[in-house]
Protein backbone atom coordinates (compact mmCIF):
# COMPACT_ATOMS: atom_id res chain seq x y z
CA UNK A 1 0.00 0.00 0.00
CA UNK A 2 2.71 2.47 1.00
CA UNK A 3 4.79 1.66 -2.07
CA UNK A 4 1.86 1.96 -4.47
CA UNK A 5 0.97 5.44 -3.21
CA UNK A 6 4.60 6.50 -2.87
CA UNK A 7 5.09 5.83 -6.59
CA UNK A 8 1.99 7.91 -7.31
CA UNK A 9 3.19 10.63 -4.95
CA UNK A 10 6.41 10.84 -6.93
CA UNK A 11 4.82 10.76 -10.38
CA UNK A 12 1.31 12.28 -10.22
CA UNK A 13 1.67 15.68 -11.85
CA UNK A 14 -1.17 17.72 -13.28
CA UNK A 15 -3.39 18.57 -10.30
CA UNK A 16 -6.38 16.81 -8.69
CA UNK A 17 -8.15 16.05 -11.97
CA UNK A 18 -5.11 14.18 -13.24
CA UNK A 19 -4.59 12.53 -9.83
CA UNK A 20 -8.00 10.89 -10.09
CA UNK A 21 -7.09 9.61 -13.52
CA UNK A 22 -3.85 8.12 -12.17
CA UNK A 23 -5.75 6.52 -9.27
CA UNK A 24 -8.29 5.01 -11.63
CA UNK A 25 -5.63 3.62 -13.95
CA UNK A 26 -3.64 2.14 -11.07
CA UNK A 27 -6.28 0.78 -8.72
CA UNK A 28 -9.27 0.10 -10.97
CA UNK A 29 -7.69 -0.88 -14.28
CA UNK A 30 -4.31 -2.34 -13.31
CA UNK A 31 -4.53 -3.66 -9.74
CA UNK A 32 -8.32 -4.21 -9.78
CA UNK A 33 -8.61 -3.39 -6.09
CA UNK A 34 -12.14 -2.12 -6.63
CA UNK A 35 -14.75 -1.75 -9.33
CA UNK A 36 -15.52 1.30 -11.45
CA UNK A 37 -18.76 1.69 -9.50
CA UNK A 38 -17.02 1.59 -6.12
CA UNK A 39 -14.47 4.12 -7.29
CA UNK A 40 -17.17 6.42 -8.64
CA UNK A 41 -19.06 6.30 -5.36
CA UNK A 42 -15.96 7.17 -3.35
CA UNK A 43 -15.02 10.07 -5.64
CA UNK A 44 -18.62 11.32 -5.53
CA UNK A 45 -18.52 11.45 -1.75
CA UNK A 46 -15.15 13.22 -1.64
CA UNK A 47 -16.37 15.82 -4.13
CA UNK A 48 -19.14 16.68 -1.69
CA UNK A 49 -16.68 17.23 1.18
CA UNK A 50 -14.42 20.21 1.85
CA UNK A 51 -10.70 19.82 1.42
CA UNK A 52 -8.37 18.11 -1.07
CA UNK A 53 -10.52 15.71 -3.08
CA UNK A 54 -7.72 13.56 -4.51
CA UNK A 55 -6.11 13.13 -1.09
CA UNK A 56 -9.43 12.08 0.40
CA UNK A 57 -9.94 9.57 -2.40
CA UNK A 58 -6.49 8.16 -1.65
CA UNK A 59 -7.30 7.88 2.06
CA UNK A 60 -10.56 6.15 1.20
CA UNK A 61 -8.82 3.70 -1.10
CA UNK A 62 -6.32 2.82 1.61
CA UNK A 63 -9.11 2.45 4.15
CA UNK A 64 -11.06 0.10 1.91
CA UNK A 65 -8.03 -2.03 1.13
CA UNK A 66 -6.26 -2.28 4.50
CA UNK A 67 -8.24 -0.44 7.17
CA UNK A 68 -6.87 2.48 9.19
CA UNK A 69 -3.23 1.43 8.66
CA UNK A 70 -3.85 1.35 4.91
CA UNK A 71 -5.43 4.80 4.99
CA UNK A 72 -2.42 6.22 6.84
CA UNK A 73 0.03 4.50 4.48
CA UNK A 74 -1.85 5.81 1.43
CA UNK A 75 -1.85 9.36 2.76
CA UNK A 76 1.83 9.28 3.74
CA UNK A 77 2.92 7.79 0.42
CA UNK A 78 0.97 10.28 -1.67
CA UNK A 79 1.73 13.35 0.49
CA UNK A 80 5.30 12.94 1.74
CA UNK A 81 7.23 13.50 -1.53
CA UNK A 82 5.76 16.90 -2.35
CA UNK A 83 5.77 17.97 1.32
CA UNK A 84 9.48 17.13 1.58
CA UNK A 85 10.34 18.92 -1.66
CA UNK A 86 8.44 22.06 -0.70
CA UNK A 87 10.06 22.13 2.72
CA UNK A 88 13.46 21.95 1.05
CA UNK A 89 12.46 24.82 -1.24
CA UNK A 90 11.53 26.86 1.82
CA UNK A 91 14.95 26.14 3.30
CA UNK A 92 16.55 27.66 0.22
CA UNK A 93 17.32 24.60 -1.88
CA UNK A 94 16.26 25.63 -5.37
CA UNK A 95 15.60 22.89 -7.89
CA UNK A 96 14.37 22.67 -11.42
CA UNK A 97 15.91 25.90 -12.78
CA UNK A 98 17.92 24.26 -15.59
CA UNK A 99 16.53 24.20 -19.13
CA UNK A 100 16.24 20.41 -19.16
CA UNK A 101 14.39 20.39 -15.82
CA UNK A 102 11.85 22.95 -17.03
CA UNK A 103 11.37 20.86 -20.17
CA UNK A 104 10.85 17.69 -18.13
CA UNK A 105 8.19 19.46 -16.08
CA UNK A 106 6.46 20.58 -19.28
CA UNK A 107 6.52 17.02 -20.58
CA UNK A 108 4.72 15.89 -17.44
CA UNK A 109 2.08 18.56 -17.97
CA UNK A 110 1.54 17.19 -21.48
CA UNK A 111 1.11 13.70 -20.01
CA UNK A 112 -1.57 15.11 -17.72
CA UNK A 113 -3.57 15.98 -20.86
CA UNK A 114 -3.50 12.32 -21.90
CA UNK A 115 -4.43 11.11 -18.43
CA UNK A 116 -7.41 13.45 -18.21
CA UNK A 117 -8.48 12.55 -21.76
CA UNK A 118 -8.46 8.89 -20.78
CA UNK A 119 -10.63 9.69 -17.75
CA UNK A 120 -13.07 11.69 -19.90
CA UNK A 121 -13.39 8.85 -22.39
CA UNK A 122 -13.90 6.13 -19.81
CA UNK A 123 -16.29 8.23 -17.78
CA UNK A 124 -18.37 9.26 -20.79
CA UNK A 125 -18.79 5.66 -21.92
CA UNK A 126 -20.06 4.48 -18.55
CA UNK A 127 -21.87 7.56 -17.24
CA UNK A 128 -23.41 9.02 -20.40
CA UNK A 129 -24.76 6.00 -22.32
CA UNK A 130 -27.92 7.76 -23.55
CA UNK A 131 -28.85 11.03 -25.25
CA UNK A 132 -30.30 12.85 -22.19
CA UNK A 133 -27.11 12.39 -20.18
CA UNK A 134 -24.93 13.26 -23.15
CA UNK A 135 -26.82 16.54 -23.58
CA UNK A 136 -26.56 17.20 -19.86
CA UNK A 137 -22.79 16.69 -19.99
CA UNK A 138 -22.50 19.15 -22.88
CA UNK A 139 -24.63 21.70 -21.04
CA UNK A 140 -22.48 21.34 -17.92
CA UNK A 141 -19.29 21.83 -19.93
CA UNK A 142 -20.65 24.98 -21.57
CA UNK A 143 -21.76 26.32 -18.20
CA UNK A 144 -18.26 25.88 -16.79
CA UNK A 145 -16.51 27.34 -19.83
CA UNK A 146 -18.77 30.38 -20.22
CA UNK A 147 -19.33 31.43 -16.60
CA UNK A 148 -16.87 32.39 -13.85
CA UNK A 149 -15.54 29.38 -11.95
CA UNK A 150 -17.28 30.35 -8.72
CA UNK A 151 -20.65 30.17 -10.50
CA UNK A 152 -20.18 27.69 -13.34
CA UNK A 153 -18.72 24.75 -11.45
CA UNK A 154 -21.19 24.48 -8.57
CA UNK A 155 -23.95 25.51 -10.97
CA UNK A 156 -23.17 22.56 -13.23
CA UNK A 157 -23.40 20.13 -10.31
CA UNK A 158 -26.69 21.65 -9.18
CA UNK A 159 -27.98 21.40 -12.75
CA UNK A 160 -27.02 17.74 -12.84
CA UNK A 161 -28.69 16.97 -9.52
CA UNK A 162 -31.91 18.76 -10.45
CA UNK A 163 -32.04 17.13 -13.89
CA UNK A 164 -31.45 13.70 -12.44
CA UNK A 165 -33.93 14.15 -9.59
CA UNK A 166 -36.84 15.79 -11.40
CA UNK A 167 -36.42 15.34 -15.13
CA UNK A 168 -34.42 12.29 -16.12
CA UNK A 169 -34.49 9.79 -13.27
CA UNK A 170 -37.14 7.57 -14.85
CA UNK A 171 -35.24 7.47 -18.14
CA UNK A 172 -32.09 6.33 -16.37
CA UNK A 173 -33.80 3.30 -14.85
CA UNK A 174 -35.53 2.40 -18.12
CA UNK A 175 -32.22 2.66 -19.96
CA UNK A 176 -30.51 0.46 -17.39
CA UNK A 177 -33.24 -2.17 -17.67
CA UNK A 178 -32.89 -2.19 -21.44
CA UNK A 179 -29.15 -2.73 -20.98
CA UNK A 180 -29.73 -5.58 -18.58
CA UNK A 181 -28.62 -3.63 -15.50
CA UNK A 182 -30.29 -3.31 -12.16
CA UNK A 183 -32.49 -0.26 -11.60
CA UNK A 184 -30.42 2.62 -10.32
CA UNK A 185 -27.21 1.45 -11.99
CA UNK A 186 -25.01 4.32 -13.02
CA UNK A 187 -26.29 6.41 -10.19
CA UNK A 188 -23.02 7.01 -8.41
CA UNK A 189 -21.02 10.08 -9.17
CA UNK A 190 -17.39 10.89 -9.32
CA UNK A 191 -15.90 14.29 -9.22
CA UNK A 192 -12.63 15.90 -8.32
CA UNK A 193 -11.49 19.43 -8.44
CA UNK A 194 -8.41 20.91 -9.91
CA UNK A 195 -8.48 24.67 -10.25
CA UNK A 196 -12.11 24.25 -9.41
CA UNK A 197 -12.74 21.56 -12.01
CA UNK A 198 -14.46 18.28 -11.30
CA UNK A 199 -13.89 14.75 -12.49
CA UNK A 200 -15.73 11.52 -12.01
CA UNK A 201 -14.99 8.00 -13.10
CA UNK A 202 -17.09 4.89 -13.42
CA UNK A 203 -20.68 3.79 -13.03
CA UNK A 204 -22.54 3.89 -9.79
CA UNK A 205 -24.16 0.63 -9.04
CA UNK A 206 -22.39 -2.60 -8.32
CA UNK A 207 -23.26 -5.91 -6.78
CA UNK A 208 -22.37 -4.49 -3.38
CA UNK A 209 -24.53 -1.43 -3.88
CA UNK A 210 -27.37 -3.71 -4.96
CA UNK A 211 -26.95 -6.09 -2.03
CA UNK A 212 -29.98 -6.77 0.08
CA UNK A 213 -30.99 -4.63 3.02
CA UNK A 214 -29.94 -7.45 5.32
CA UNK A 215 -26.44 -7.45 3.86
CA UNK A 216 -26.22 -3.68 4.29
CA UNK A 217 -27.27 -3.94 7.91
CA UNK A 218 -24.74 -6.68 8.55
CA UNK A 219 -22.01 -4.62 6.91
CA UNK A 220 -22.75 -1.69 9.20
CA UNK A 221 -22.83 -3.91 12.27
CA UNK A 222 -19.48 -5.46 11.37
CA UNK A 223 -17.91 -2.18 10.41
CA UNK A 224 -14.91 -2.44 12.68
CA UNK A 225 -14.41 -6.18 12.22
CA UNK A 226 -11.73 -7.88 10.18
CA UNK A 227 -12.34 -7.41 6.42
CA UNK A 228 -12.53 -11.15 5.98
CA UNK A 229 -15.66 -11.24 8.14
CA UNK A 230 -17.67 -8.95 5.89
CA UNK A 231 -20.80 -10.34 4.23
CA UNK A 232 -20.38 -12.01 0.88
CA UNK A 233 -22.24 -11.54 -2.38
CA UNK A 234 -21.97 -13.44 -5.64
CA UNK A 235 -19.14 -11.07 -6.55
CA UNK A 236 -17.14 -11.38 -3.32
CA UNK A 237 -16.95 -9.40 -0.07
CA UNK A 238 -19.11 -6.32 0.37
CA UNK A 239 -16.48 -3.61 0.57
CA UNK A 240 -18.18 -0.48 -0.80
CA UNK A 241 -14.93 1.50 -0.97
CA UNK A 242 -14.40 1.47 2.75
CA UNK A 243 -17.94 2.41 3.74
CA UNK A 244 -18.25 -0.81 5.72
CA UNK A 245 -14.93 -0.17 7.50
CA UNK A 246 -16.15 2.86 9.45
CA UNK A 247 -18.84 2.49 12.10
CA UNK A 248 -21.46 5.12 12.78
CA UNK A 249 -19.95 5.72 16.21
CA UNK A 250 -16.54 6.39 14.67
CA UNK A 251 -18.15 8.68 12.13
CA UNK A 252 -19.93 10.70 14.81
CA UNK A 253 -16.73 10.99 16.84
CA UNK A 254 -14.87 12.23 13.77
CA UNK A 255 -17.53 14.87 13.09
CA UNK A 256 -17.43 15.93 16.74
CA UNK A 257 -13.64 16.25 16.58
CA UNK A 258 -13.98 18.32 13.41
CA UNK A 259 -16.31 20.79 15.14
CA UNK A 260 -14.28 20.90 18.37
CA UNK A 261 -11.06 21.63 16.49
CA UNK A 262 -12.78 24.32 14.46
CA UNK A 263 -14.00 26.09 17.58
CA UNK A 264 -10.88 25.43 19.64
CA UNK A 265 -8.43 26.73 17.05
CA UNK A 266 -10.62 29.79 16.44
CA UNK A 267 -10.61 30.65 20.13
CA UNK A 268 -6.90 29.92 20.57
CA UNK A 269 -5.97 32.08 17.58
CA UNK A 270 -8.11 35.05 18.58
CA UNK A 271 -7.61 34.95 22.34
CA UNK A 272 -3.87 34.27 22.44
CA UNK A 273 -2.76 36.46 19.56
CA UNK A 274 -0.05 33.86 18.90
CA UNK A 275 1.24 33.58 15.37
CA UNK A 276 1.50 29.80 15.79
CA UNK A 277 -2.16 29.37 16.76
CA UNK A 278 -3.12 31.89 14.10
CA UNK A 279 -1.31 29.97 11.36
CA UNK A 280 -2.83 26.68 12.53
CA UNK A 281 -6.29 28.28 12.44
CA UNK A 282 -5.74 29.76 8.97
CA UNK A 283 -4.73 26.38 7.50
CA UNK A 284 -7.47 24.41 9.28
CA UNK A 285 -10.17 26.94 8.35
CA UNK A 286 -9.05 27.10 4.71
CA UNK A 287 -9.25 23.33 4.34
CA UNK A 288 -12.50 23.01 6.29
CA UNK A 289 -14.41 25.71 4.43
CA UNK A 290 -13.24 25.43 0.84
CA UNK A 291 -14.69 23.19 -1.85
CA UNK A 292 -12.90 22.89 -5.15
CA UNK A 293 -9.34 21.78 -4.50
CA UNK A 294 -5.93 23.28 -3.93
CA UNK A 295 -6.07 26.36 -6.14
CA UNK A 296 -9.29 27.53 -4.49
CA UNK A 297 -7.70 27.44 -1.03
CA UNK A 298 -4.88 29.82 -1.98
CA UNK A 299 -6.82 33.11 -1.58
CA UNK A 300 -7.77 32.17 1.98
CA UNK A 301 -4.18 31.28 2.83
CA UNK A 302 -2.94 34.54 1.32
CA UNK A 303 -5.49 36.58 3.25
CA UNK A 304 -4.62 34.84 6.51
CA UNK A 305 -0.83 34.81 6.25
CA UNK A 306 0.29 37.60 3.91
CA UNK A 307 -2.14 40.38 4.73
CA UNK A 308 -1.29 40.35 8.47
CA UNK A 309 2.38 40.69 7.52
CA UNK A 310 3.50 37.25 8.70
CA UNK A 311 5.22 36.60 5.36
CA UNK A 312 5.80 38.62 2.20
CA UNK A 313 3.78 38.25 -0.96
CA UNK A 314 6.99 37.37 -2.78
CA UNK A 315 7.64 34.48 -0.39
CA UNK A 316 4.07 33.29 -0.77
CA UNK A 317 4.11 33.39 -4.58
CA UNK A 318 7.52 31.71 -4.74
CA UNK A 319 6.12 28.80 -2.74
CA UNK A 320 3.01 28.69 -4.88
CA UNK A 321 5.14 28.51 -8.01
CA UNK A 322 7.19 25.68 -6.50
CA UNK A 323 3.99 23.83 -5.61
CA UNK A 324 3.08 23.73 -9.30
CA UNK A 325 6.36 22.01 -10.09
CA UNK A 326 6.09 19.08 -7.69
CA UNK A 327 3.87 15.99 -7.87
CA UNK A 328 1.14 15.14 -5.40
CA UNK A 329 -1.51 17.29 -3.70
CA UNK A 330 -1.27 21.07 -3.84
CA UNK A 331 -2.30 21.22 -0.17
CA UNK A 332 1.29 20.29 0.72
CA UNK A 333 1.94 23.97 0.06
CA UNK A 334 1.26 24.18 3.81
CA UNK A 335 4.62 22.50 4.45
CA UNK A 336 6.36 25.34 2.61
CA UNK A 337 4.38 27.89 4.60
CA UNK A 338 5.21 26.22 7.92
CA UNK A 339 8.92 26.10 7.10
CA UNK A 340 8.93 29.74 5.95
CA UNK A 341 6.97 31.36 8.77
CA UNK A 342 8.66 32.50 11.96
CA UNK A 343 6.45 31.20 14.76
CA UNK A 344 7.30 31.62 18.46
CA UNK A 345 7.80 28.27 20.13
CA UNK A 346 8.58 26.48 16.87
CA UNK A 347 12.30 25.79 17.01
CA UNK A 348 12.71 24.10 13.64
CA UNK A 349 11.39 24.77 10.13
CA UNK A 350 10.70 21.05 9.86
CA UNK A 351 8.46 21.20 12.92
CA UNK A 352 6.62 24.20 11.47
CA UNK A 353 6.12 22.31 8.21
CA UNK A 354 4.70 19.28 10.05
CA UNK A 355 2.34 21.38 12.18
CA UNK A 356 0.77 23.30 9.29
CA UNK A 357 0.65 20.15 7.17
CA UNK A 358 -1.31 18.42 9.94
CA UNK A 359 -3.61 21.43 10.32
CA UNK A 360 -4.51 21.62 6.63
CA UNK A 361 -5.10 17.87 6.20
CA UNK A 362 -6.96 17.25 9.49
CA UNK A 363 -10.36 18.38 8.09
CA UNK A 364 -9.91 16.03 5.12
CA UNK A 365 -9.49 13.06 7.44
CA UNK A 366 -12.24 13.99 9.86
CA UNK A 367 -14.91 14.88 7.31
CA UNK A 368 -14.23 11.72 5.27
CA UNK A 369 -14.39 9.44 8.32
CA UNK A 370 -17.48 11.28 9.51
CA UNK A 371 -19.33 10.99 6.21
CA UNK A 372 -18.46 7.45 5.09
CA UNK A 373 -20.93 5.43 7.20
CA UNK A 374 -23.84 7.77 6.48
CA UNK A 375 -23.08 7.98 2.76
CA UNK A 376 -23.35 4.21 2.59
CA UNK A 377 -26.97 4.35 3.72
CA UNK A 378 -27.89 7.57 1.93
CA UNK A 379 -26.81 6.49 -1.53
CA UNK A 380 -29.17 3.48 -1.46
CA UNK A 381 -32.25 5.72 -1.57
CA UNK A 382 -33.84 5.88 -5.05
CA UNK A 383 -34.22 9.67 -5.03
CA UNK A 384 -30.59 10.11 -4.08
CA UNK A 385 -29.53 7.70 -6.83
CA UNK A 386 -31.56 9.67 -9.37
CA UNK A 387 -29.81 12.88 -8.32
CA UNK A 388 -26.42 11.19 -8.45
CA UNK A 389 -27.15 9.93 -11.95
CA UNK A 390 -27.60 13.52 -13.07
CA UNK A 391 -24.50 14.65 -11.21
CA UNK A 392 -22.51 11.90 -12.90
CA UNK A 393 -23.53 13.18 -16.32
CA UNK A 394 -22.71 16.74 -15.28
CA UNK A 395 -19.23 15.85 -14.08
CA UNK A 396 -18.45 14.35 -17.46
CA UNK A 397 -18.92 17.88 -18.74
CA UNK A 398 -16.89 19.31 -15.87
CA UNK A 399 -13.95 17.07 -16.67
CA UNK A 400 -14.31 17.80 -20.38
CA UNK A 401 -14.16 21.52 -19.62
CA UNK A 402 -11.12 20.94 -17.40
CA UNK A 403 -9.43 19.07 -20.25
CA UNK A 404 -9.84 22.17 -22.41
CA UNK A 405 -8.83 24.62 -19.71
CA UNK A 406 -6.71 24.72 -17.62
CA UNK A 407 -5.16 21.31 -18.40
CA UNK A 408 -4.99 21.69 -22.17
CA UNK A 409 -4.32 25.41 -22.44
CA UNK A 410 -1.45 25.28 -19.95
CA UNK A 411 0.27 22.25 -21.51
CA UNK A 412 -0.29 22.40 -25.28
CA UNK A 413 1.86 25.35 -26.33
CA UNK A 414 3.44 23.87 -29.47
CA UNK A 415 2.35 21.40 -32.19
CA UNK A 416 4.85 18.89 -30.81
CA UNK A 417 3.03 19.08 -27.47
CA UNK A 418 -0.17 18.00 -29.18
CA UNK A 419 1.63 15.12 -30.90
CA UNK A 420 3.18 13.99 -27.60
CA UNK A 421 -0.19 14.13 -25.85
CA UNK A 422 -1.85 12.13 -28.64
CA UNK A 423 0.83 9.43 -28.52
CA UNK A 424 0.63 9.24 -24.72
CA UNK A 425 -3.16 8.95 -24.88
CA UNK A 426 -2.89 6.16 -27.46
CA UNK A 427 -0.42 4.24 -25.31
CA UNK A 428 -2.62 4.67 -22.25
CA UNK A 429 -5.97 3.88 -23.79
CA UNK A 430 -5.18 1.42 -26.59
CA UNK A 431 -2.07 -0.39 -25.37
CA UNK A 432 -2.63 0.13 -21.60
CA UNK A 433 0.90 1.23 -20.82
CA UNK A 434 1.66 2.01 -17.19
CA UNK A 435 1.29 5.72 -16.33
CA UNK A 436 4.52 5.46 -14.31
CA UNK A 437 6.44 4.38 -17.43
CA UNK A 438 4.87 7.21 -19.40
CA UNK A 439 5.92 9.68 -16.69
CA UNK A 440 9.54 8.72 -17.34
CA UNK A 441 9.17 8.81 -21.11
CA UNK A 442 7.32 12.12 -21.35
CA UNK A 443 9.66 13.78 -18.87
CA UNK A 444 12.64 12.61 -20.92
CA UNK A 445 11.00 13.74 -24.17
CA UNK A 446 10.16 17.14 -22.70
CA UNK A 447 13.71 17.59 -21.43
CA UNK A 448 15.20 16.62 -24.78
CA UNK A 449 12.95 18.99 -26.73
CA UNK A 450 13.72 21.85 -24.35
CA UNK A 451 17.47 21.37 -24.76
CA UNK A 452 17.21 21.13 -28.55
CA UNK A 453 15.03 24.26 -28.80
CA UNK A 454 17.12 26.32 -26.39
CA UNK A 455 19.47 28.71 -28.19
Amino acid sequence: MLWAFLVLGLSSFGGPVAHLGYFRAEFVDRRRWLTEADYADLVALCQCLPGPTSSQVGIGLGLQRAGSAGALAAWLGFTAPSALLLTLVALGIQRGTAVWAAGALHGLKVLAVAVVAQAVWGMARSLCPDRPRQLLAIAAALLVLLLPAAIGQPGALVLGAVAGLWLLGGRFNRGNKAAGLAPGAGAGAGAGAGAGAGAGVGASASASASASADEDADADADADADPGSRPQTAHGPVVDTGLATVSRRTGLLALLAFVVLMGGLFLAAHESGSRLWGALWVCYRASAMVFGGGHVVLPMLEAGLVQPGWMSLEQFLAGYGAAQAVPGPLFTFAAYLGATLTMPGVTSPWLGALLLLAAIFAPAWLTLLGALPFWHALRQRPRVRDALAGINAAVVGLLGAALITPVGTSALQHPLDGLMAAVAALLLMRFRWSPVLLVVLTAAAGAALAVLQHP
